[in-house]
């Protein structure tokens, strides 16, 4: 029996052979078979709530009432937030909000606009 290549994504080793593509059932990453680079291979890519690429001077939009540690203030939804900076950790956008000043979000909580 021919020895099937581990996942390019997550490493697994419990990939099968599905028509054309290989698939890996932990992660759910389909790919051809032909030499594939990992995503995470290069600079890491931030993403929003949809999948969307970030990148710094994007404009987005919260997506979820965001409580602000230390005050009473709360981040509404719909709050669109100018000239984000993508920083490393684990709030990986830095901004400036109208009203409440600067802050770090969540790529999670946010959606590109």
């Amino acid at each position: 029996m021919s020895e099937l290549p581990p996942c390019p994504q997550c490493g697994s080793t419990f990939t099968y052979h599905d028509g054309t593509l290989y698939v890996c059932p932990e992660c759910g990453h389909e790919w051809s078979g032909e030499a594939e680079v990992p995503a995470d291979a290069g600079e890491p890519t931030v993403r929003d709530a949809n999948g969307n690429p970030l990148a710094d001077g994007d404009n987005v939009t919260v997506i979820k009432d965001l409580k602000v540690k230390g005050t009473s203030s709360v981040v509404k939804v719909g709050t669109k937030v100018k000239n984000i900076r993508l920083v490393e950790g684990d709030h990986d956008i830095d901004c400036k909000i109208d009203g409440i000043g600067p802050m770090k979000l969540k790529s999670e909580f946010v959606k590109k606009a």
